[in-house]
């Protein structure tokens, strides 16, 4: 790095009390999504707003951590820091929990696609600052976002917003359009945490593991593949271990998907766009995940609004979109966020890679799930949702449970009421005809 970055980077330098004083009364925030948020300046926050230097700080993110959830969000503190989430998780739904034993509505939430929060963020609600983990800046002088691009890049490119890093060298440096140069810093304070967040993997069933197997059938070499994290999508990356020339244009890096790259499943090589390279917007998962990620060239990360947009997505053949959901009715409409009337989570980019893997060139969605919940009690195939819709009808293409698959494209309603109640478990489908035939 040259001197003009040394000087400027020394001139932004702040403890991690001195930056998250910068953050004012009324301010709106962006909160780096998962492992990219700043434990130091997150701690620091609290303590202002426990102290009452600061209030009525709205925060606007995804998938919160317990970094998070330890501090801004401790119940403590609901009258001075509000969370403002686009997408729920275990710190979300233990907040609503004690919000509504104490009287108070649950935690907000703004629906919205993940390619659209960006846009969201800067235009509609216009968010102030920006506070972030970042890489270690480079010779260049610019800071690598790592694991969490997404929507933070927007946010630090729009005008005026006051952007706050925390500087970690365990952040992994990731390349792509994922840089934030130094000349636009507001403040940084340096904090070389061992562990970022992480989320460990999730115990495999004998269920997943026949979803798992339905769906890496339905996979062909050369295929580009988008996939989540829990254990169906790790069932799903162990039942491609015989694939060969798959690519990744995802909007989640995991360990799984990680692990076909090193094993040489997938290469890259037969993709339209950004061939030879993974192409993902956040990264979620282990130490090994993120020391992968550190200084490969054969990754690259993208804002999601590129990497999440349905045009460029479909730019690449063949995507295959594996994406979760929690009830489907008859007609096919996906329930991917509501549980017992409540957020349990969002819809994030799952209609955005369901509309984009469809308008690929032999592209595929695949909508997947166990055929019941609660112990077998409840039946995932409903004849109505009990949430919202998140992925329509008209957009659901294939639909996976452990007992077989069906492609809806091309059915009458009725014809998709058949199919969807062979998938659903054997004890429930008496009752699923008798309401339709």
């Amino acid at each position: 790095m040259n001197a003009a970055h040394r000087q400027r980077y020394r001139a932004c330098q702040r403890t991690a009390v001195d930056a998250a004083a910068l953050i004012p009364s009324g301010a709106k925030v962006a909160m780096a999504l998962g492992a990219g948020q700043p434990p130091a300046i997150l701690s620091a926050l609290a303590q202002a707003a426990r102290a009452g230097t600061v209030r009525d700080v709205h925060i606007y993110y995804l998938l919160c951590t317990g970094i998070a959830g330890a501090s801004v969000f401790d119940f403590d503190l609901h009258d001075r820091v509000v969370p403002m989430s686009y997408f729920h998780g275990g710190v979300e739904r233990a907040l609503d929990k004690r919000r509504a034993s104490s009287g108070l509505p649950p935690v907000d939430v703004l629906p919205c696609h993940f390619s659209q929060v960006p846009r969201s963020m800067t235009e509609h609600v216009g968010v102030d600052t920006l506070i972030a983990t970042v890489a270690p800046m480079d010779a260049d002088g610019n800071f690598s976002l790592g694991t969490s691009t997404d929507y933070s890049l927007a946010v630090a490119r729009k005008r005026g917003v006051r952007i706050i890093l925390e500087v970690n060298r365990n952040m992994p440096y990731v390349r792509g359009d994922c840089m934030i140069p130094i000349a636009d810093v507001t403040a940084l304070v340096e904090n070389d945490v061992d562990d970022l967040p992480s989320l460990p993997p999730a115990p495999r069933s004998a269920t997943d593991d026949a979803i798992g197997a339905i769906i890496a059938g339905l996979v062909n070499d050369g295929d580009c593949l988008q996939m989540g994290i829990g254990a169906l999508p790790d069932a799903v990356c162990a039942g491609l271990a015989g694939h060969r020339h798959l690519g990744i244009h995802t909007e989640m890096m995991t360990p799984g998907l990680s692990m076909l790259m090193q094993s040489g499943v997938v290469d890259n090589s037969r993709k339209q766009i950004h061939a030879g390279t993974s192409v993902f917007t956040f990264a979620l998962g282990d130490k090994p995940l993120y020391a992968f990620l550190d200084g490969n060239r054969d990754v690259e990360a993208y804002p999601v609004e590129y990497v999440n947009n349905p045009g460029i997505i479909a730019r690449n053949d063949n995507v295959v979109s594996v994406n979760a959901t929690l009830q489907i009715d008859l007609d096919g409409a996906c329930n991917s966020e509501y549980v017992n009337g409540r957020q349990y989570s969002a819809s994030g980019g799952q209609v955005d890679f369901v509309r984009g893997a469809y308008a690929s060139r032999g592209g595929r969605s695949i909508i997947a799930c166990h055929a019941t919940a609660a112990g077998g009690t409840i039946s995932r195939i409903v004849p109505r949702l009990t949430g919202p819709v998140t992925t329509p009808r008209n957009d659901t293409h294939i639909v996976v449970t452990e007992f077989g698959w069906a492609d809806l494209k091309g059915k009458t309603t009725r014809q998709r009421a058949e199919a969807l109640i062979a998938l659903a478990h054997p004890s429930f489908r008496e009752d699923l005809a008798r309401g339709v035939f």
